[in-house]
């Protein structure tokens, strides 16, 4: 049996997509029979661990503003460097936060095995954020212990691309993200007022200034846009004075949604829109399809399959873009966006299940572990 211990720094649900994978891969790890543990920081907003594998630990200096946005945990750091003997396998997830540096702290002195998910976190959008102090703390702390990383994980060749043009040179093993296909209720929205939603991060890296501009080109009165999801920063605010000055009487900007209250609003969307200048997986265009919810998406997610598999458009960024696929596909009666929305849910079900995902990984891990050919998955040029 393979023993891993997967660290991250936090998996509140305003985290976005890590939140819902890192700990589905575990479960789908362990029925494999493999040992999958979590090490994260515990959050006064956190729900309660959905099992007994995932450890969350005390937040240390969690009110001096700058400190506790490192997430230092002294207790977590302890609990990792006295299980990685223990281990075959430190499996981290994440960038930029103290939880990360423990890994690469604990890898090194205990001999072990590290690979690393940068979810998204070396893509040049994202880097350009706060660059300065990503450049420091890569130079001064990250890059030295995870340069040597025994490999990386990347969700698409888009990421793959993003590492090596950060300057990693180590092995990559391009394996996606797996989806819940759960049953659906037969009742969709048979309203005549129509629905696009977005939903997910509101920071400024996903396009939403775009897509109000696009929105006030495409008004059509018997349509509303939905945008709704976690604030960042205060980009919500930015985004209703936007809308403000634009006019635009039939756009809501909404906090989150979890559970079937989020399901609920993918089914009763007519149509999903992922404005966004760059993803390294893009989990929300997942959870649509598996809803039955046709897409607009940009090519900042590396989603050509919409397009492939009939489920959606799949455009360049920016407004002009937009416009245009939010003219063709407001145009469509409803019944032809349901169809191409079961096209992609049948394409989910095929292509994305977790078995599959935590298969792969497995092989990686064993790989690691015992030396040999490197696994379909693995990149080594």
């Amino acid at each position: 049996m393979i023993k891993c211990l997967h660290v991250i720094a936090g998996l509140a649900p305003r985290y976005g997509g890590p939140s819902y994978s890192v700990p589905r891969l575990c479960q789908a790890l362990r029925s494999k029979e493999a040992d999958a543990r979590i090490l994260s920081v515990q959050e006064r907003t956190d729900s309660a661990p959905a099992s007994s594998d995932d450890l969350r630990f005390k937040q240390d200096f969690a009110k001096v503003p700058i400190l506790r946005k490192l997430r230092l945990s002294r207790a977590l750091f302890e609990m990792l460097d006295h299980e990685a003997s223990r281990v075959d396998i430190i499996h981290n997830h994440g960038l930029w936060l103290a939880p990360n540096i423990y890994s690469g702290w604990v890898t090194k002195r205990h001999s072990r095995p590290l690979i690393i998910s940068p979810r998204g976190m070396l893509n040049q959008e994202a880097l350009a954020f706060s660059s300065a102090k990503k450049s420091l703390f890569w130079n001064l702390l990250q890059g030295p212990l995870f340069r040597h990383a025994a490999c990386y994980h990347a969700t698409s060749d888009a990421e793959f691309q993003d590492l090596r043009h950060f300057g990693i040179g180590r092995p990559v093993a391009i394996i996606r993200n797996g989806v819940d296909v759960p049953a659906l209720a037969e009742t969709r929205n048979a309203s005549e007022n129509r629905t696009v939603l977005y939903l997910g991060r509101l920071h400024p890296i996903k396009g939403l200034d775009c897509l109000l501009d696009a929105w006030q080109a495409a008004y059509r009165p018997s349509w509303r846009l939905r945008i709704v999801g976690v604030d960042e920063n205060g980009h919500a605010d930015e985004l209703r004075a936007q809308a403000a000055r634009l006019k635009l009487s039939n756009v809501s900007i909404e906090g989150p949604l979890y559970g079937s209250e989020r399901l609920d609003a993918y089914r009763q969307a007519d149509l999903f829109v992922m404005p966004t200048r760059k993803e390294n997986f893009g989990l929300t265009i997942a959870e649509a399809l598996v809803a039955g919810t046709s897409v607009i998406s940009t090519k900042g997610a590396p989603w050509p399959g919409i397009e492939t598999h009939d489920c959606g458009w799949w455009i360049d960024h920016g407004v002009a873009p937009l416009v245009e696929a939010l003219d063709i596909a407001m145009a469509k009666p409803r019944q032809e966006l349901q169809a191409m929305g079961a096209n992609g849910r049948a394409w989910m079900a095929r292509d994305y299940s977790w078995d599959r995902v935590a298969a792969d990984m497995l092989d990686v891990y064993r790989w690691l572990q015992h030396g040999g050919v490197p696994p379909a998955t693995v990149r080594i040029d």
